[in-house]
């Protein structure tokens, strides 16, 4: 997949000089996220289910999930520009896009801070803003810094996202994994890659001493109360301590331009 999209993004990249782009579709959260704070939302015609902030781009249509986008969808929105993560797809889709003379632009969607400022300057040098985009990455990269001058206790720490009403845990190879090593604590579940079933009883064997669920996640598991009370959850020291942590979905899911406020709710969260 990431091969294609190169492909794709090399041969919009290398034709003749373009002007700005005026219709925008852009496919991943983060992406959205990093159009809104370059300043450019204006350009946006449509995004996909994962671009949950701002609260503007929720008002906009909706072209699916990044993942498995609708060839329809984003053609009804006539773009003049597909700014899409290197993960999304289908191919075939991603593909097509390209054949019906859609330009499609991707862009780095690794869960690093290297892939967070190139993603930024990708995003940036496609839209013609390219000094926004370097006032951008200092920007965060100042707040970066002082975000981490705070001392957090490296406490072991589980990430939940309930998604189909059972629990899915953060393992490495995750943004949320290198969010929560970037604000200087133990993932439980860092020897897994990827996302992992977590059960009641495996979360209490974990004895993560700060938990931390998604808004949305906490919401499908019937509010913070309920899910206190879960039998796994209760027996947690981080239940114990009152170490229970909401945070929005794609500032610990998402390796975006706001990491930096998700570094200080992690280490507010390990107080």
């Amino acid at each position: 997949m990431r091969c294609l999209l190169v492909a794709l993004s090399i041969v919009l990249l290398s034709g003749a000089a373009r002007a700005a782009p005026e219709r925008v579709v852009s496919l991943g959260g983060s992406v959205t996220e990093i159009v809104y704070a370059l300043g450019q939302g204006d350009v946006l015609v449509a995004d996909d289910e994962s671009s949950l902030y701002p609260e503007n781009a929720q008002k906009l249509p909706r072209v699916g999930y990044y993942r498995s986008v609708p060839l329809e969808g984003v053609v009804s929105m006539k773009p003049d520009l597909v700014l899409a993560s290197e993960n999304a797809g289908p191919p075939k889709t991603i593909e097509r896009l390209a054949q019906l003379g859609i330009p499609v632009q991707a862009v780095s969607d690794g869960p690093t801070l290297d892939s967070l400022f190139e993603r930024i300057a990708q995003i940036a040098n496609t839209l013609q803003v390219s000094q926004q985009g370097q006032n951008l990455i200092a920007g965060v990269r100042d707040d970066i810094a002082k975000a981490q001058a705070r001392r957090t206790p490296p406490l072991r720490t589980v990430v939940l996202v309930n998604r189909t009403g059972s629990f899915m845990g953060a393992g490495g190879h995750t943004a949320a994994d290198a969010v929560l090593r970037l604000a200087g604590l133990e993932n439980a579940l860092a020897a897994q890659k990827g996302y992992t079933p977590v059960s009641t009883e495996g979360l209490a064997t974990l004895q993560p001493d700060l938990i931390v669920i998604t808004t949305t996640s906490l919401q499908a598991s019937g509010g913070l109360e309920a899910f206190k009370d879960r039998p796994g959850v209760a027996n947690t020291p981080a239940a114990h301590k009152g170490r229970i942590a909401v945070m929005d979905d794609l500032l610990i899911l998402g390796m975006g331009p706001r990491v930096a406020q998700a570094i200080t709710q992690l280490k507010d969260a390990a107080r």
